[in-house]
């Protein structure tokens, strides 16, 4: 089915797309309001509905066009998460967080890996790569969540920390496994493995550095307009050059804001930064939402489902175990686990990097299980988050109870409650 926007100029198509994405996503959200479900799940609906692949809204090219969103936003995602690495909250954390989280991450991947081998009867090459992008775990539907509800907390902080952290321990795991899985082809290939290492070392120094630099441009004092067109045009900068590498944002975004935080203690530049993201990650979502392939759903298969399914279960078996070897609190323990179920953006882009770099018989598959199972785990993961934070205590009752009023439609008495 042709797109009505296909018949106006370029601009124009831009222009009514994105007025389309941020009017469906909106919208969206009232349905999933009514329904009791995060923000972000009323998103990836939205972007399901309106993309190339149901309804046609958008055109393909747009679609395709637009990826870059997705690094901006996760480049904002992780600057946010990195003000919850201030220095007192790792001494009260300690290496508990560290400990978890290899058990979370490590656990999941384990766990994946010897079921696709043990019961998919999977080639072993393969069954390693999945279990490797298995220990990843998308931090921007919980992050959205998290500010959705106002939740706060030592539950939201640990939360935060392994989410970034357990990123670090998939990149690392998945440079070994796709190490071993490229063993025995040219060394050209080999050069493929190690340069994401050396790249993603190199983007966690530029981050620091950029940290340094903010620190100083913003001593004494600006105005809270120039304050935030510098941070952004920094953002953007970081995102750039780890795309021209091909390496992820989060970990260089992530060490800048943590950098920052510790030396500035400035909370005020979050909390700008958080009033300025909103359109962007309505973006990001409904995008990845108008991504999905509906018809790649018909190929996902029974290995597919299994990884769906597999994975959630080693988060949860491997959150519970690391929560009861550091002794942590039992609504922590019991609801960690739930909270980690989102997967995406490294995932994906893991996926994309094996596709690349790995013979096609093994590259295809894993990019089509990892990108269906990305938007269902996204589907699912807020609503996740949302019951854990609840049932740990990290959402007030009064939060919960003001969010989950029923829309009163475009005429209402409360200003607010539309």
């Amino acid at each position: 089915m042709t797109c009505f926007l296909s018949r106006f100029a370029h601009e124009t198509v831009i222009l009514l797309a994105l007025a389309i994405v941020l009017a469906s996503g909106f919208l969206a959200t009232r349905a999933a309001k009514l329904c009791k479900l995060p923000k972000v799940s009323g998103y990836i609906l939205a972007g399901i509905l309106i993309g190339p692949h149901l309804i046609n809204l958008v055109p393909q090219e747009v679609v395709e066009g637009m990826s870059f969103v997705s690094d901006i936003a996760l480049a904002f995602i992780a600057f946010g998460v990195g003000k919850f690495f201030k220095k007192e909250t790792l001494k009260e954390t300690g290496a508990s967080v560290i400990v978890v989280t290899l058990f979370e991450s490590l656990t999941a991947g384990a766990l994946v890996t010897l079921s696709m081998l043990a019961v998919f009867h999977l080639d072993l090459k393969l069954s390693l790569l999945l279990g490797a992008i298995a220990t990843a775990t998308a931090p921007a539907s919980t992050i959205m969540t998290i500010k959705q509800y106002h939740a706060r907390g030592r539950f939201v902080d640990t939360l935060l920390q392994i989410v970034a952290l357990d990123d670090v321990v998939c990149l690392l795991v998945f440079s070994i496994v796709s190490a071993v899985a490229s063993a025995g082809d040219a060394g050209a290939r080999a050069m493929d493995v190690l340069l994401p290492i050396v790249f993603n070392g190199v983007a966690i120094g530029l981050g620091a550095l950029a940290a340094l630099l903010l620190h100083r441009l913003l001593w004494p004092h600006r105005s809270a307009d120039n304050r935030l067109i510098i941070v952004v045009a920094m953002l953007l900068a970081l995102s750039g050059l780890c795309s021209i590498f091909d390496v992820s944002p989060l970990l260089c975004c992530m060490v800048f804001g943590a950098v920052y935080v510790n030396k500035a203690d400035d909370q005020e530049l979050f909390r700008q930064i958080d009033a300025f993201t909103p359109p962007i990650m309505l973006l990001f979502f409904v995008v990845s939402g108008m991504n999905l392939d509906l018809k790649v759903l018909t190929t996902f298969g029974l290995v597919g489902v299994g990884y769906f399914l597999i994975r959630i279960a080693g988060k949860y078996a491997g959150a519970y175990l690391g929560c009861l070897a550091v002794k942590s609190d039992r609504s922590i323990r019991d609801y960690l686990g739930v909270a980690l179920v989102p997967q995406a953006g490294v995932a994906i882009g893991l996926a994309c990097l094996s596709q690349r770099i790995l013979p096609p018989e093994i590259g295809n598959v894993v990019m089509t299980i990892i990108l269906a199972s990305s938007v269902l785990y996204e589907l699912i993961g807020p609503a996740c988050a949302k019951f854990a934070l609840v049932q740990s205590g990290a959402i007030a009752k009064k939060a919960l109870e003001k969010d989950e009023k029923p829309a009163g439609g475009l005429i209402c008495a409360d200003k607010h409650s539309f």
